[in-house]
C-alpha cells in the first residue's frame, strides 16, 4: 500500500486534490483507516490516477472525468469529448486574445495620454426585445433629431396608461438613406396608433455609455466603432441606442447606451 503522501508524490498532486476526488467519487482509496481516517492507495491505482491527471490538464471537469473512465466511453466517445473540449479551448483562446490586445491598448493609451478611454467598452450579448415603436426614414443623418423626438411623444401617447419602459432605437443605413425605429419596450400583441416590432437578441455586440446631450454622441459612436475595428471584428447589423436616463431638457444628465451588433470578419 501507498501512504497519501507517496501517492501525491508519484502523480504529483496535492493531498488535498486526492481528498477532493475521493469525496468526489473519483477516485477513492484503497483503504481508509476506521479510527484515524488515514488513505492508504494501491500501486494498482495509479494508472487511474495518472488518468484523471491527463484528462484534468486537458480541461475536463469532474463529472465528465467520471463518465469516461467509468461507463466505458468508447475511443468514438472519448473522441467527441475531445472534439467539444477543443472548440471550449478555442473560444476561450479567442476571448483571452481580445482582452489581452484590450489590456494593451489602454496600456498604450494610458502612457501616451495619462488618461483612460473617453467610454468604457463592453462586449456582451442583446436580449430580444419586442418594441411598441415607429419608423422612419432619412435621407441624411442630420435629420433624425429633429423627427425622432416625435416619435417617441406619439408612440408614448399610443400608450397611455400603460408605464414605458426604457426608450430604445434602431437604426439601420442603406444606400437610400437612414431607418430608424424608435419606441418602448412591451408585451403588448398590438397597440392602435403604434406599431410591434420584434428586435432579435444578438449574440455579440461591442456596446460604449455615453454620458451627456445628444449632440456629442458622435464622439461616443466614433470609439465604439474604433474598438470594434480594434478587436478584429466588423459591425453585422443595426445599431441600437438605449436611453437608460433621458429626462431632463438640457440633456446633460442624460445616460445612453450604445450598442453595435458584431460578429468576426
Amino acid at each position: 500500500m501507498l501512504s497519501i503522501g507517496a501517492f501525491a508524490q508519484i502523480g504529483q498532486v496535492t493531498h488535498r486534490m486526492l481528498r477532493h476526488w475521493d469525496t468526489a467519487g473519483v477516485l477513492k482509496p484503497a483503504h481508509v483507516d476506521p479510527f484515524t481516517g488515514y488513505r492508504s492507495y494501491d500501486p494498482s491505482q495509479l494508472p487511474r490516477l495518472h488518468q484523471i491527471v491527463a484528462l484534468r490538464e486537458l480541461g475536463f471537469g469532474l463529472e465528465e472525468v467520471s463518465s469516461i473512465l467509468d461507463q466505458g466511453a468508447t475511443a468514438e466517445e472519448i473522441a467527441g469529448h475531445l472534439r467539444h473540449r477543443a472548440a471550449q479551448v478555442e473560444a476561450e483562446h479567442r476571448l483571452a486574445t481580445q482582452r489581452l490586445q484590450d489590456v494593451q491598448r489602454r496600456l498604450r493609451l494610458i502612457s501616451k495620454e495619462k488618461l483612460m478611454s473617453r467610454i468604457e467598452i463592453i462586449h456582451k450579448p442583446l436580449p430580444a426585445v419586442r418594441l411598441a415603436a415607429g419608423r422612419f426614414t432619412v435621407a441624411e443623418q442630420p435629420q433624425i433629431a429633429g423627427l425622432i423626438g416625435g416619435v417617441f411623444d406619439r408612440v408614448a401617447q399610443a400608450l397611455q396608461g400603460q408605464s414605458l419602459a426604457t426608450p430604445i432605437a434602431q437604426y439601420t443605413g442603406s444606400e437610400s438613406g437612414m431607418e430608424v425605429i424608435a419606441g418602448y419596450a412591451s408585451t403588448a400583441d398590438t397597440v392602435d396608433g403604434a406599431e410591434i416590432i420584434e428586435l432579435p437578441a444578438v449574440p455579440e455586440a461591442i456596446c460604449g455609455m455615453h454620458l451627456g446631450a445628444m449632440d456629442s454622441i458622435h464622439e461616443s459612436w466614433q470609439a465604439v466603432h474604433d474598438e470594434v475595428l480594434a478587436r478584429g471584428l466588423v459591425p453585422s447589423g443595426p445599431c441600437r441606442e438605449v436611453y437608460l436616463r433621458a429626462a431632463s431638457e438640457d440633456q446633460a444628465d442624460w445616460v445612453t447606451e450604445l450598442q453595435q451588433p458584431v460578429s468576426a470578419p
